[in-house]
């Protein structure tokens, strides 16, 4: 799935709105809990963010990378893979975290999380032969804002 001019548009403006007004605009979107994640880029060394769906789990925040059910990873999770040192944005809050792929039972029970919280992965699940990975932001304790 490739991304056009007028999608990076839009992130960057969701994006933008959303740290302008700490997600009292941008913080929800169709009802679902929004967040800004910051990764670092593979290739570029530099910040990358992106608005996402984020389901709270206790301190963490859990994300999809369902890329709208295509066949590839988006770019977000390759950056975490490579560097999982991120930054989450939930409302004010700036948040440094450590990203971690969930595997096995936990995989199981976030799943569910999240699909309860945005029924959409389901069927995004349904378009693509690829497992999407289920991903674990928890507070990072070796680094501060």
């Amino acid at each position: 799935m490739a991304v056009g001019a007028g999608q990076k548009m839009f992130v960057r403006a969701h994006a933008a709105l959303y740290r302008a007004t700490g997600g009292r605009l941008g913080g929800r979107m169709a009802g679902i809990r929004q967040i800004l994640l910051t990764t670092t880029g593979r290739r570029s060394g530099q910040p990358r963010t992106i608005p996402l769906a984020g389901t709270p789990d206790g301190d963490a925040v859990v994300l999809v990378a369902s890329n709208g059910g295509a066949a590839h990873d988006p770019a977000w999770f390759l950056n975490l893979v490579a560097d999982p040192h991120v930054t989450v944005q939930r409302g004010h809050e700036v948040l440094p975290m450590v990203a971690r792929v969930a595997e096995g039972e936990e995989r199981v029970r976030l799943w569910g999380l999240v699909t309860a919280a945005n029924p959409g992965y389901e069927r995004y699940r349904g378009r693509t032969s690829r497992t999407i990975p289920v991903v674990v932001c928890a507070p990072d304790p070796t680094r501060s804002t």
